[in-house]
């Protein structure tokens, strides 16, 4: 699971502004906190798909240390690990098409964060790297 710490601070005109220390370019507001945590996974969630689309390491969450956390959806997760992977082994989304005999059109959607996809498509990507992705509950 992939939990980023955020900041919320009051904003001037009300409400409650929240920034991300690890990915500052996601920036959102809310009328309250909790209003703000629901735009925040909306704005993190963008902001990820901008790296992805722009080839871009995304950065892991640093530690909450007491922080309140925006958690993003186990799928995205895992679309976020297997991008990095990618990246960290120098292969390429054809690459990834050839090792698990799909189309490109599909491997595409697989990193796409605006697309969903089956955690058992992810999982296989992640494995034909040797990894296994692991869920866990907080």
């Amino acid at each position: 699971m992939l939990a980023y710490p955020v900041n919320l601070e009051p904003a001037e005109e009300g409400g409650f502004v929240v920034t991300f220390p690890d990915v500052p370019e996601a920036i959102t507001q809310g009328e309250d906190e909790a209003d703000a945590l629901v735009w925040a996974l909306d704005a993190l969630e963008t902001i990820l798909d901008v790296y992805m689309d722009k080839k871009l390491r995304i950065p892991y969450p640093s530690p909450a240390d007491g922080r309140p956390v925006v958690v993003l959806p186990v799928v995205a997760a895992g679309k976020v690990i297997l991008h990095n992977t990618l990246l960290e082994t120098g292969k390429k989304k054809a690459d990834l098409a050839r090792m698990l005999n799909l189309a490109p059109t599909l491997v595409d959607r697989l990193l796409s964060l605006r697309h969903k996809s089956r955690i058992e498509q992810i999982e296989t990507a992640l494995a034909a790297f040797g990894k296994k992705l692991v869920v866990d509950v907080m």
